[in-house]
């Protein structure tokens, strides 16, 4: 993972030096990870500030987006995702939360041993996945996590981590996020865990792109842009996702047009913070908005097929290729009854739309992230750094909104 500069004045970490700057915080980081110092001038009272890290996903091998672009035209041919480019694997049912909108946590499906996770792994990766969402339950309840991510960072596809784990500081997180390019924080009312916001500005400094993952209650929608405004603030990103009734579970379902209305309103007021495409908030709505362009991994390793409501298992990816089996008659059939599906659930896997398709759709939900693609590696002044440490802070702030700051070259 590299860093490169963002603005400044967002970000804040309680566990370093910080200075005030018109309500925003500049963070002094007193870090092992690439923090790098700039010479602009600032109100009096300032000698020196550092820029914020800007984490990087990993650059794959210029083969793999060429099979990736050979996927997606071949979806488009066949007007239908034949090949799947996000999967989401649910390596644990077990969590420590007992969410009332989620099933997962009471289901008793067996969990494979890390031989068995590794295999997965490596066929969702011949498969041609692009995006692998690790998930449960909650993935750090494994106890080989560090051995499972260690196996994912040679794989060439990108990693999104979702954890909602109250006690993220005493993992061992920097070392992990060496392996996850977005690091996913659930946070929300269902969770009851709103005070792990504070945790935000120390997240951000791991090395992974942050995002809160934001699950919205239909009585919680007003509260909405106050978490969207935090994690601004931190320098995090969020995902929006309306709280799907699935099987067994309460309805907490939003109204979806005040859903989808909201959200676009505070995708256009904070542009570089929420990172749902705009067609997932129209998709849901209508009545056939999924696709099997993104696919769900139990964690017994059987694949949810054409999606996870419908709670079909026809393959255990332990056992089948699968590449080659998207390819049978089987699962052309299961495509088709997806095609013809009636229920409007609203599923929030916020890439199960005609994402993989269409090409505009392919560039709405990755523009987010180009940025942190070209973002380029750092070193920081030592000396400049216990400068910044010790500069006196102004008892006025100046009246600029934020400081921009480039990297000097």
């Amino acid at each position: 993972m590299g860093f490169s500069s963002v603005e400044a004045g967002i970000l804040a970490c309680p566990r370093h030096s910080c200075l005030p700057y018109q309500g925003h915080v500049i963070s002094v980081l007193t870090l092992q990870t690439d923090v790098a110092t700039t010479g602009a001038e600032l109100p009096a009272g300032y000698r020196t500030v550092i820029t914020m890290p800007v984490a990087s996903m990993k650059p794959l091998p210029l083969a793999r987006y060429a099979q990736t672009l050979r996927a997606v035209a071949e979806n488009m041919a066949a007007r239908e995702a034949i090949n799947p480019l996000y999967a989401s694997y649910k390596v644990t049912n077990k969590c420590n939360f007992r969410c009332k909108f989620c099933n997962v946590w009471y289901e008793k499906t067996p969990v494979l041993d890390t031989s068995d996770v590794i295999r997965v792994l490596d066929n969702l990766e011949r498969a041609g996945i692009f995006v692998l969402s690790l998930e449960g339950g909650d993935p750090l309840c494994r106890e080989d996590i560090g051995e499972i991510l260690q196996h994912i960072r040679k794989k060439r596809y990108y990693l999104l981590f979702t954890t909602s784990e109250r006690n993220l500081p005493e993992y061992p997180m920097e070392e992990y996020c060496k392996s996850i390019d977005f690091l996913h924080i659930s946070i929300d009312e269902g969770h009851d865990n709103l005070e792990m916001f504070d945790l935000l500005p120390e997240a951000v400094t791991w090395g992974s792109i942050v995002c809160v993952q934001i699950v919205v209650m239909k009585q919680h929608l007003p509260a909405l842009e106050e978490k969207v405004a935090r994690c601004r603030e931190a320098g995090a990103k969020c995902v929006i996702m309306p709280a799907v009734q699935l099987n067994r579970t309460k309805d907490f379902y939003p109204d979806v047009r005040e859903f989808e209305r909201e959200c676009l309103r505070l995708k256009r007021k904070y542009p570089l913070t929420i990172i749902s495409p705009d067609n997932y908030f129209r998709a849901i709505k209508q009545e056939h908005g999924c696709s099997t362009g993104s696919i769900i991994v139990d964690c017994d390793g059987g694949l949810f097929y054409p999606c996870r409501t419908l709670e079909k298992k026809p393959v255990n990816l332990r056992e089948r290729d699968l590449r080659e089996w998207l390819r049978s008659d089987e699962a052309h059939r299961l495509r088709a009854e997806m095609s013809a599906c009636e229920r409007n659930c609203g599923w929030y896997q916020y890439y199960a739309i005609n994402a993989f398709t269409s090409p505009i759709h392919v560039v709405n939900a990755v523009a987010p992230y180009l940025r942190h693609f070209f973002a380029r590696s750092k070193s920081y002044d030592r000396a400049a750094l216990a400068q910044a440490m010790t500069s006196p802070r102004p008892t006025k702030p100046p009246q600029d909104d934020l400081i921009n700051l480039e990297m000097p070259e």
